[in-house]
């Protein structure tokens, strides 16, 4: 798309759609979380914790965040503004996590329920795990202003997976389910070490998910830097 003021600010009024869309889901699937704990007297705080333990709702928290930053920016900066440093690494970074959302659980988790305190709000599951990641996708490849970063961005772009990897692991045995007691919670079946295949599996699937990172934000770098016009912006520039 090119950089006409019209397009950018379409495009910054859909990035800011989209932010309220995702508040809106997050906020009804952890609405509908506590208010079955309580309901059934169970531990309303560990359900919250575990709640922002998940990648999928820590990934939309920060695309949402994201999101409306640059549509503000675009609305009232211009291209310039778009493409600073700061901005054009954080859209990186948001559209890396929100990509691998998309791709995990449609490949590994669709047809698993997972253990977030009740059931999945439809409307709100479909917006964090489908259409969100594809709005992301398509900011990628069409929206104006491209951002051109260094190739080292890549590593900033890796960074959040892997201290959730981290603090999901360390955390897990320290956590009682409050579904069924277990002396453990993992957010998902995958890194749960208490599972069929115990361990090996949990590395196993950490390395291809590490590998389908690394792949996904080089993707997201290469089109920055085959779209963009004018030079590579430096990540530390806000």
């Amino acid at each position: 798309m090119t950089r006409t003021a019209p397009s950018i600010r379409l495009w910054s009024i859909l990035r800011l759609v989209m932010a309220g869309v995702i508040a809106a889901a997050i906020i009804v699937q952890l609405v509908a979380s506590i208010t079955t704990t309580a309901d059934a007297g169970g531990d309303v705080a560990t359900v919250v914790a575990n709640f922002f333990s998940f990648f999928t709702i820590l990934s939309n928290a920060i695309a949402l965040i994201v999101l409306a930053w640059a549509g503000i920016v675009g609305l009232r900066g211009g291209p310039g503004r778009l493409d600073s440093g700061g901005l054009a690494l954080a859209l990186a970074i948001a559209s890396t996590n929100m990509i691998i959302t998309g791709i995990v659980y449609n490949a590994l988790l669709r047809n698993i329920v997972l253990p977030q305190g009740s059931e999945p709000v439809p409307w709100s599951n479909e917006v964090l795990h489908l259409i969100a990641p594809i709005f992301l996708l398509l900011d990628v490849l069409f929206a104006p202003a491209r951002r051109a970063l260094p190739w080292r961005a890549v590593i900033a772009m890796i960074a959040f997976p892997l201290v959730w990897t981290a603090y999901t692991l360390l955390r897990g045995p320290l956590v009682t389910s409050p579904g069924n007691g277990d002396p453990f919670w993992y957010p998902y079946p995958f890194m749960n070490p208490n599972n069929p295949g115990g361990w090996p599996s949990v590395i196993l699937y950490v390395v291809i998910i590490a590998v389908a990172f690394f792949v996904v934000a080089s993707g997201i770098v290469w089109v920055g830097r085959r779209q963009a016009r004018g030079p590579v912006v430096e990540p530390a520039v806000a």
